[in-house]
């Protein structure tokens, strides 16, 4: 069997940073098979598969940071960060260190977080897809071998767009040590990668990245018809892979590419966008996978749901325990900017609490009825903007085993449309763009939607603006601020950002550039001086 590496810092288990961390230990799940195992059993195969959807919600530390509950705390620190996505206190807030960029630099637990959860998981890929030999394999073997590369695909894409280095108005390429970050990513570590090799392995520069995606994604494009099973949409079929190449051609700005894989996504996909009925559901909405190309599921019986507040409920205002809703006072909302933008007619807008006297006022539905008044006093009371998007578990509010056991979208299939769009005006192709974006806006959100903008850049902010509504708390509108290099406003008069969080760019943020942990760098050579420049501080507070 081979021995794998993931990266060294995690190799090493007891992990001891310089602040606020103490000692930290992480640990692997043990429960796999072997190589002969694997090769003599589909079955075998088929466990080493559960385990990659299974870290979706993978609790890493155990209780000890109530942030830790896996790949949808990776979504929410994208989310806070992003600008558009916002809470209204710091208190409660585990992903107030994100929000507000403090302690962002390769000292903190919160960098180490993020890298540990990542690399832990592609780990768990390198682990199946080590022990899958194509030659000898089963169909189904194969089948799971293509979902394998599919997920590590989906864990680079995103480490490589996290941690680009990309100019910004606040630090500059050229780190303290003099050395020139610009576009490098991150290690790239496979089932070849021996503890040698690991020992002293650099940052991949951004070619060398997509190449590597790419490959995993022509593996997996190779075998994932073979597929017996998608466990519910937890484990991705052909569309997912397609969507994934989408994904990576607009990273790397190959817009003809994104455009052509964007549509073969839609063609072969077996979901269509979600109804009006579908998004607004106070049962269903948002929290079961039957619409969705990918998704990952939480049941009764995990840990991070055992927990009854470590999990994705601190992404659902209506249940009334845990950090979000009534229990605490703290609640997700959509920046006001954000929401004023959006039209009146356009049943997206529902899925955020309207403000008192608008002309949607009364029209959102509730599960808690209280909720929809608005007076301060009351036990109940949910801002304006407060999210309504993603329901607890069968519109239990109360119950955190039923009303925690969701799931959570990876990826849908309207996110493909908006990357066909933007891709085409982004080729110069403004009125193809346009009818694109004017059909799937008035057939599946807003009935008299009718754009009719013909300047490239105008366009362009339009599509982005459109999918970053349909995307809102998804995780996915980070990659294209980042990408198009937006800047981020919370501080304006009439904000609803609480106070400290008030922060504002003129480019894309310099926390988009996120560091990688010293641990890292202690093991690996090759990383000593080529980290990322710290954002931490580096913007004021916006103050009226």
């Amino acid at each position: 069997m081979k021995t794998l590496y993931h990266t060294l810092g995690i190799v090493v288990m007891a992990l001891s940073l310089t602040t606020f961390t103490g000692c930290i230990e992480e640990t692997e799940p043990t429960t796999v098979a072997t190589a002969d195992q694997v090769a003599a059993s589909t079955s075998a195969t088929e466990a080493l598969a559960a385990g990659l959807p299974a870290y979706f919600n993978y609790y890493m530390w155990n209780g000890d940071y109530h942030f830790d509950f896996g790949y949808g705390a990776m979504m929410m620190i994208r989310n806070v960060m992003d600008g558009d996505y916002g809470r209204n206190s710091s208190s409660y807030n585990h992903f107030s260190v994100w929000e507000r960029n403090i302690y962002q630099d390769e000292n903190y637990v919160y960098c180490q977080f993020i890298w540990n959860y990542y690399y832990g998981f592609v780990l768990t890929a390198n682990t199946l897809i080590s022990n899958v030999d194509p030659e000898n394999a089963t169909e189904d073997q194969l089948g799971y071998l293509g979902a394998g590369y599919a997920y590590r695909a989906l864990l680079y894409l995103d480490l490589a767009r996290m941690y680009e280095f990309l100019p910004n108005d606040a630090t500059d390429a050229i780190n303290s040590d003099q050395n020139n970050v610009l576009n490098l990513t991150v290690p790239i570590v496979d089932e070849n990668t021996t503890e040698e090799e690991a020992r002293n392995n650099p940052r991949a520069t951004r070619d060398e990245m997509a190449a590597f995606i790419k490959s995993d994604l022509d593996n997996a494009l190779q075998y994932i018809d073979l597929l017996p099973t998608t466990n519910g949409h937890t484990l991705p079929t052909k569309d997912a892979v397609y969507g994934l190449y989408a994904r990576l051609y607009m990273w790397i700005e190959d817009y003809a590419n994104a455009q052509k894989y964007a549509r073969l996504a839609i063609d072969n996909s077996s979901t269509d966008p979600m109804t009006e009925s579908e998004c607004l559901s106070t049962t269903t909405g948002f929290n079961t996978a039957d619409p969705w190309m990918w998704a990952a599921q939480l049941t009764s019986e995990d840990d991070v749901v055992q927990t009854g507040i470590i999990n994705w409920s601190q992404a659902c205002n209506e249940v009334t325990f845990g950090y979000c809703g009534t229990g605490t006072g703290l609640y997700d909302i959509i920046d006001r900017k954000m929401y004023e933008r959006i039209s009146d007619t356009d049943f997206r807008k529902l899925e955020w609490k309207a403000p008192e006297g608008s002309a949607l006022e009364g029209q959102n539905t509730f599960l808690i009825p209280e909720q929809a008044d608005y007076d301060e006093s009351s036990s109940s009371y949910m801002p304006a903007y407060a999210s309504l998007k993603f329901r607890p578990g069968n519109g239990n509010t109360d119950d955190y085993k039923t009303a925690c056991a969701v799931a959570y979208p990876i990826m849908r299939i309207e996110e493909m449309y908006f990357i066909e769009a933007e891709a085409a005006a982004q080729q110069g192709n403004v009125s193809t763009a346009v009818s694109l974006l004017n059909d799937f806006m008035s057939n599946y959100r807003d009935s008299e939607y009718n754009y009719s903008g013909t300047a490239q850049n105008s366009v362009i902010d339009e599509i982005v603006f459109q999918k970053r509504v349909e995307l809102w708390g998804e995780g996915q509108n980070f990659f294209d601020i980042k990408r198009l290099n937006m800047p981020t406003t919370r501080g304006y008069s009439g904000t609803n950002h609480y106070a400290t969080s008030r922060l504002n760019t003129t480019t894309r943020p310099a926390w988009m550039n996120l560091c990688i942990v010293q641990t890292e760098a202690n093991n690996n050579a090759a990383l000593k001086g080529w980290n990322n420049p710290s954002p931490s501080g580096k913007y004021d507070i916006w103050t009226e």
